[in-house]
């Protein structure tokens, strides 16, 4: 597992919206000591980002795009990937279609799959991040059951969510062991409780996840990167990235 933690750039997506503002976030985001980011959440293309990057030393380890990019134009996906020097592809969340009829999750199911299979030919690899829902029945079946079962476990992998494992009703370390090698990243992503009986995203190491048992899991798992990502802060976003990485640092990360 590569110890260099990572910035998922969708943290701080309203500060990436232009190249001005990405180049002062990638500033900002080299002096808190992230080596490594996922790229989320701009609308800018990857040949503006990429001397930027260069230029404060960041590696880009994963993306994220749409659905529709996957099914629709899996080239130019590979194109934007080459670009930034990053061969895991990221799918977010799948759409809302897929998840009203069992139908609808076979043909998701497909579509995806026939995307990931287009990636892998050409060396790169389909990644596709969790929420809750899909510890969610439909039908009577789980629908990460599904999507573990009935796709190509050499071309379909995962970006596992640690906040919304839990949310989920999964224990984030033995999920993680489960799934085994087909993880390819995992979003580090603490989930806190409050006394009026809500829950809220936190940095890590200020909400109650077992991060000694997180980290133990991806590095038996095969997982290669670890980003962290916070999708709403009560605090500045750079500071709350900050936050994280300092709890990091000490869990052996770097």
């Amino acid at each position: 597992m590569d110890k260099r933690i990572g910035a998922q750039y969708y943290t701080i997506r309203d500060y990436a919206r232009t190249l001005e503002d990405f180049e002062e976030s990638c500033r900002k985001v080299r002096e808190i000591g992230y080596q490594t980011v996922q790229i989320s959440g701009t609308p800018l293309k990857a040949a503006e980002m990429k001397p930027v990057l260069d230029h404060y030393g960041l590696k880009v380890t994963v993306t994220h795009r749409a659905f529709e990019d996957f099914r629709d134009n899996p080239a130019e996906i590979m194109d934007y990937n080459r670009t930034l020097g990053c061969d895991l592809c990221g799918l977010g969340c799948m759409p809302v279609w897929a998840r009203e009829s069992s139908e609808n999750l076979t043909r998701f199911i497909r579509e995806a799959g026939e995307a990931a299979s287009k990636l892998r030919k050409e060396g790169f690899y389909f990644g596709y991040h969790n929420h809750a829902f899909e510890f969610a029945r439909l039908d009577g079946r789980f629908l990460i059951d599904r999507l573990t079962e009935e796709t190509n476990p050499e071309e379909f992998f995962f970006i596992t969510d640690t906040y919304w494992l839990q949310a989920g009703g999964m224990d984030p370390a033995a999920f993680l062991r489960k799934l085994g090698g087909r993880t390819m990243a995992v979003h580090f992503k603490d989930l806190k409780a409050n006394l009026d009986n809500t829950t809220e995203m936190a940095e890590i190491g200020e909400g109650n996840l077992n991060w000694d048992s997180i980290i133990a899991a991806c590095q038996e798992a095969g997982v290669k990167w670890a980003l962290v990502e916070q999708d709403t802060c009560r605090r500045n976003p750079f500071e709350s990235l900050k936050i994280s990485y300092d709890y990091l640092t000490g869990k052996g990360f770097y």
